[in-house]
């Protein structure tokens, strides 16, 4: 069996070394690789501008040039482990090889190295063993509050030294064996370090970020972080219990029942309202919440996040998951924490033994905890809710009962909201539709019973899904009982046959008669899904006499014109974003296309559109359309008698005709031949 070629099998030994790296050590490679012009073991390093805060660069970074929504700038230092020699380019010799006493010198940690002599720790990080110091930096030491730091220093044989302890890991830990969630055993009394790794690059340490991590020591190794940890031995929910502003969020937690998960093993992230928050939610909102055990446990588990997240790991913005299912977007600005892009979060990186706990003075509702006039407000059918509301409509917005609100989208009424009056007041009840329904569940053909007690068609188009004349503009939103469909327009529910709506409309009356002569009324009037392309009477009047008379005297023509005209499903105008293609009851193909936001059907501009029918939509156009293989045939001069019955349907439906100068004499010679054949009339 043939081997494979060398360069073939030392590229896949790369590849799978490279896919094996941590996401920090992949970070630290792509420093690497922006600072190698730069000399050997040459890091390029992206500084917040104003601060001493550095991170190592990722691609994303790197051409953004922005850490936390700031400016940064470039530096070039020498990677972790290196060191520069007078005159040679870059960093090429490796540091000194050292214990971890002197390590801790040459590293950037000369005041851990110095507590560590004061509280009697050197001797063990300078003698035999194996283990891993997270060192804090001199900076983390001088931001400490001077009052821990005097407790600590003014007992520096117990306190400094437990302390210190804490800080360290009897086995060598380098940073890829630090795995997102797990824990260390630290050297004082075996209590749990929290590690985390997050996809980023960052890796934490009890929520501090190491700084310059993989410093090889004889006895061990050392990773610098930026904050001074502390031992943690309370749970989440014991930080709510003991916390005097937790106190509605201590209530509210007990009464949903989720103290045993805030007491569990696992890696959360609380966001928890303080008391300042639930006070700032109107008291009704607040009191419907609390006393609805389902919208409560929501509200609740969308504060919650699925994995831990330090404030450092945030340097950029992340959508994380809550335990509700939903999503936050967590980001930062500057020093400040943000949530849905609010800088609301009070206090940060209250570690716990299951998670951490981030204070935020803002209440973050979730949709399913929202009535319909809730979820609508201040968003792209505001304008809708004023229009239910005036109708006297609203407590079908802000109870308990299910429904599915289709509201228009506020740009319908850019030029004022319509009176309401009883008429008005029956079209928008049949914008509610009985139960609460899921855009995502909606199939073609479905019929949707509204409260008006009209039946709605809902039509699933490739690039749109609607509901009669309306195509939902945006996402759906589901509160608590009702769900909010936007909608690109006000609802037209039908309202009769087709035959019905043509003959309603004195638009239409040539054509109604035309089609009773030619023997489609009962077509048009059964159950179907038509789509009507209906020529006015204008249309007719268009037409040259001779060519009108023709096909007006000749009832199979007229049949085959009037087939054209109709597509045998239901094409509403929102799903016409590119052409179109219908094939027409006679057989020929439909081209139904837009331009300037007008329907155009063969190139013909359309009148108007979506006039519905419970069996089908019409379109009204102003020219009669013909098919590409039509010709005229050679008939005599005067109509033959299908024209006669055509004309005396019309003169019932509609005077127009013969009002119409030049219909007149058409329909004159009508009537006396109507006459002299007195059988049928």
């Amino acid at each position: 069996m043939a081997q494979p070629p060398l360069p073939l099998l030392l590229a896949l030994a790369l590849g799978l070394a490279a896919a094996a790296k941590s996401p920090y050590q992949q970070v630290l490679q792509h420093s690497r690789l922006r600072g190698r012009q730069h000399g050997p073991n040459v890091c390029a390093v992206q500084k917040l501008i104003g601060t001493n805060r550095k991170y190592f660069t990722n691609c994303k970074q790197w051409y953004q040039r922005k850490i936390c929504g700031k400016s940064t700038v470039i530096s070039y230092e020498c990677c972790p482990g290196y060191e520069k020699v007078p005159g040679e380019k870059g960093c090429p010799a490796a540091l000194p090889l050292s214990n971890i006493y002197e390590t801790l010198g040459v590293v950037g940690s000369a005041t851990t190295q110095l507590y560590s002599d004061r509280s009697n720790l050197r001797p063990e990080i300078e003698g035999p063993g194996s283990f891993t110091i997270f060192a804090p930096s001199n900076e983390a030491w001088a931001s400490l509050p001077a009052e821990t730091l005097d407790s600590l220093v003014s007992n520096v044989n117990i306190e400094l030294l437990n302390a210190l302890r804490y800080h360290m890991v009897n086995k060598r830990v380098l940073t890829d064996d630090l795995k997102h969630g797990t824990t260390l055993n630290s050297m004082y009394q075996d209590l749990p370090i929290q590690i985390h790794h997050y996809p980023n690059g960052i890796v934490t340490v009890n929520c501090a970020r190491l700084l310059k991590a993989d410093h090889h020591a004889t006895n061990g190794v050392v990773h610098v972080i930026d904050k001074v940890i502390a031992t943690t031995t309370n749970s989440i929910q014991h930080i709510i219990e003991t916390e005097e502003s937790l106190e509605t969020l201590r209530a509210a937690v007990a009464a949903s029942d989720l103290n045993s998960l805030l007491e569990s093993e696992g890696q959360y992230t609380l966001l928890a309202p303080t008391n300042e928050a639930f006070e700032k939610i109107p008291r009704e909102t607040l009191n419907r919440i609390l006393g609805d055990p389902e919208a409560l446990r929501d509200l609740l588990n969308h504060h919650i996040l699925k994995s831990a997240m330090c404030a450092e790991a945030i340097i950029a913005g992340l959508t994380m998951e809550t335990l509700e299912g939903t999503t936050l977007d967590v980001g930062c600005s500057g020093e400040e924490l943000t949530l849905n892009g609010k800088p609301i979060i009070a206090n940060k990186d209250v570690l716990a033994t299951n998670g951490v706990v981030h204070f935020v003075n803002e209440l973050l509702i979730p949709d399913s905890a929202k009535t319909l006039f809730e979820l609508a407000q201040e968003s792209e059918v505001s304008k809708s809710m004023d229009f239910f509301r005036q109708a006297g409509l609203s407590s079908h917005l802000t109870g308990s009962e299910q429904v599915t609100l289709l509201a228009p989208v506020n740009d319908v009424f850019k030029d004022g909201l319509p009176v309401v009056d009883s008429n008005m007041k029956n079209l928008l009840l049949n914008h509610i539709v009985r139960d609460q329904l899921s855009s995502k569940y909606l199939y073609h053909g479905q019929k949707l019973q509204t409260l008006g007690d009209k039946e709605l068609r809902v039509f699933v188009y490739r690039n749109n899904l609607c509901i009669e004349n309306a195509c939902i503009a945006a996402h759906d939103k589901r509160g608590r009982f009702g769900t909010l469909f936007s909608m690109d327009k006000m609802l037209t529910p039908p309202s009769g046959s087709v035959m019905d709506v043509l003959k309603a409309d004195h638009r239409f009356s040539t054509l109604v008669a035309a089609i009773q002569s030619a023997g489609l009324t009962e077509n048009l009037n059964r159950p179907g899904t038509f789509t009507v392309f209906a020529p006015t009477n204008e249309a007719f009047r268009a037409m040259p006499q001779g060519e009108l008379n023709k096909l007006m005297g000749n009832a199979k023509e007229l049949a085959n014109i009037l087939k054209f005209h109709v597509a045998d499903e239901i094409l509403v105008s929102g799903a016409v974003s590119a052409l179109v293609r219908l094939k027409s009851m006679q057989g020929d193909k439909l081209e139904v296309s837009t331009k300037n936001n007008v329907i155009h059907v063969n190139k013909e501009p359309v009148a108007e559109s979506d006039i519905m029918a419970t069996n089908g939509v019409i379109y009204a156009v102003n020219s009669v359309l013909q098919p590409q293989a039509s010709r005229p045939q050679e008939r005599g001069d005067e109509p033959a008698d299908p024209a006669l019955e055509i004309f005396k349907q019309a003169s019932a439906l509609s005077k127009v005709s013969q009002r119409n100068p030049r219909l007149a004499p058409v329909y004159s010679r009508l009537l006396a031949r109507m006459k002299e054949n007195s059988g049928g009339f």
